[in-house]
Order: structure tokens, then C-alpha cells, then sequence
């Protein structure tokens, strides 16, 4: 029988800790497609929801768009003014997709010293700490279309992903957003990362 792996208390917390310092920068797999006119300026947008946005939960879907407007304010693009006409018209999308584990999708399940479904903490006469490892995972996707208004013909498109432990909110959505318009307008099809520094 294989004892039990245990970890110091202090020890555990020094190690979170450390790792605070990486939560400020979030890393997405980005892509971007399209062919943006060589010297044409970012110009006005107007975020264009599709039906089945319409029909979405407005609390939701107003957040999303919010994430998104910072993203392409920060691209260079300005909200069109009431009453005018964008020169670009925008219609994003997120997705937030909780995946559960199992101690199978593990290849170290069957050893407790090297598995994150181990129980670690301190053991001690009175009192002991102890943290299950078996959190699911969340995978987060969000996609930005841009169209020149008065052709309708695609002009940009980007798509940026990653993995996590939570859903990651407004803050996530904001991050990946930014980190999908970060090289606008240069397209690289290929999937590669970004990194954006969290406020």
C-alpha cells in the first residue's frame, strides 16, 4: 500500500502564492483570417447582434459586447456616433464550455505521489488540511467578424481560445477579446499564442 503524498502547509501557500504573479497575464490561442485594405484607418464600428443574440439573455449578452468594445477601441476603432452610419459593421461571439474530469483522463491516476487527483495537506495531532485537485476545466472561444458596411464583404476575422479551472468572467472575455484584435490588421492563420497583461 503506497502512502499517502502530503505537502507542508506553509509550503503550499508559498507555492500559490508565487504563482499570483502569473494570474496578471492571460495566454490565447489566436487566429485571424481576412485581407484589411493596406492603408485604410480602423474607422467607426457598430456591433451587429445576430438572432439568436437577440433572443440571449440581454445581461449576458450586453457583458460580452462590453469586452468586446474595449478589445476594438483598443484596435484603433471608435464607437459611430448616434445617428450616423459605421464604417465597419462588427458581430462577435463567446463560448464558455465546462468539461468535466475523471480520474482516467489522468495517465498518472493509478500513482496518488504524482496524480492531481491526490489528496494533499499536513498531517499533524490536531489538525489537518486537505485539497482535492479534481477541478474541471473550462474551455473559453471568442470570435470577432468585421465587414465593411456599405459592401458587406468581410474584411477581418479572429478567433482566439484557451483553457482554465474557472470561467473566467468579464476580465477573461475582455483579455481574449484584446488578445484577438492585439496584431489587427496583420493575419497569421496559424494558431499561435498571445500574451495580454491584466490592469
Amino acid at each position: 500500500m503506497r502512502p499517502t503524498a502530503w505537502i507542508p502547509a506553509a509550503l503550499l501557500a508559498a507555492g500559490l502564492m508565487a504563482g499570483c504573479a502569473g494570474f496578471k497575464t492571460v495566454t490565447s490561442e489566436v487566429s485571424t483570417y481576412g485581407d484589411w485594405p493596406a492603408g485604410r484607418a480602423a474607422g467607426s464600428y457598430a456591433i451587429e447582434r445576430l438572432p439568436s443574440q437577440q433572443a440571449a439573455k440581454s445581461d449576458e449578452q450586453q457583458m460580452i459586447e462590453g469586452s468586446a468594445s474595449l478589445a476594438l477601441q483598443a484596435a484603433g476603432f471608435v464607437p459611430a456616433a448616434a445617428g450616423t452610419q459605421p464604417d465597419v459593421v462588427v458581430q462577435i461571439g463567446a463560448r464558455v464550455t465546462r468539461q468535466e474530469r475523471a480520474p482516467w483522463d489522468d495517465p498518472l491516476w493509478w500513482n496518488p505521489r504524482f496524480s492531481r487527483w491526490a489528496v494533499v495537506g499536513w498531517p499533524g495531532p490536531y489538525w489537518a488540511t486537505r485539497m482535492r485537485l479534481d477541478t474541471p476545466e473550462y474551455q473559453r472561444e471568442v470570435g470577432v467578424l468585421i465587414r465593411d458596411r456599405a459592401t458587406g464583404q468581410p474584411l477581418y476575422e479572429a478567433r482566439a481560445r484557451n483553457d482554465g479551472i474557472t470561467s473566467g468572467g468579464q476580465t477573461m472575455l475582455t483579455a481574449m477579446f484584446t488578445a484577438a484584435l492585439k496584431e489587427f490588421p496583420k493575419v497569421q492563420n496559424e494558431s499561435h499564442d498571445v500574451d495580454v497583461i491584466l490592469p
